[in-house]
């Protein structure tokens, strides 16, 4: 056990837990999810600097996890301003009246980004928090801290934009089967891989 990675560590969990903090005041969706980007590497950054064999696996498949997440998320931010033509969070509110299809997508990303099991994302932060209890149980109270941040933002991103009640006067047209397969290609894998590793190994 050494201490020369004590510095990155706890300056990687700090800025991962500024990050999020930065999250909870973006008004705008895609700053919010952008900023998220950079909380969750802060995580990968603190894996990787622990340099033991859960710590480097948790931190590759917070990579892919994070890869599908982020990029389900922004698509569905797309989808969201090609309807309403705005990226302010609280002018999108009431989608879940008018596309509760989306709304499904929209609830089925947060939950990943927050980490829920079956996904990748549960198991990658399983292989980190274990790590790193396992190196230093002081670094939990960050750990802890900072997946409640993250639960809070991902909460009120999805609040924000999909419940309330609708200020839009225009016609939205409902998701193309294009942009539904679109999704499923970024949530399903997340899922499959988490229950059965076997598929990519």
């Amino acid at each position: 056990k050494t201490n020369t990675f004590m510095p990155f560590i706890v300056l990687s969990m700090w800025g991962a837990i500024l990050a999020s903090l930065t999250c909870l005041q973006q008004t705008d969706l895609k700053s919010l999810i952008a900023y998220s980007s950079v909380s969750h590497m802060g995580m990968v950054i603190a894996a990787l600097s622990l340099q033991t064999q859960w710590g480097l696996m948790g931190a590759m498949t917070m990579m892919i996890a994070h890869g599908f997440t982020s990029s389900a998320l922004f698509c569905l931010a797309n989808i969201t301003y090609e309807r309403t033509q705005t990226r302010i969070m609280i002018l999108t509110r009431g989608l879940h009246n008018i596309l509760p299809m989306t709304t499904m997508w929209w609830l089925l990303a947060c939950l990943m980004n927050i980490a829920t099991p079956p996904s990748m994302n549960f198991t990658s932060e399983l292989l980190i928090i274990s790590s790193m209890f396992n190196w230093c149980p002081t670094t939990m109270i960050m750990f802890g801290l900072l997946m409640i941040i993250t639960a809070s933002y991902t909460l009120h991103m999805f609040l924000s934009t999909q419940m309330g009640i609708n200020t839009l006067n225009t016609h939205i047209q409902p998701m193309h089967s294009r942009e539904h397969l679109l999704i499923s290609l970024h949530i399903l894998p997340l899922m499959l891989i988490s229950m059965k590793p076997e598929l990519v190994m």
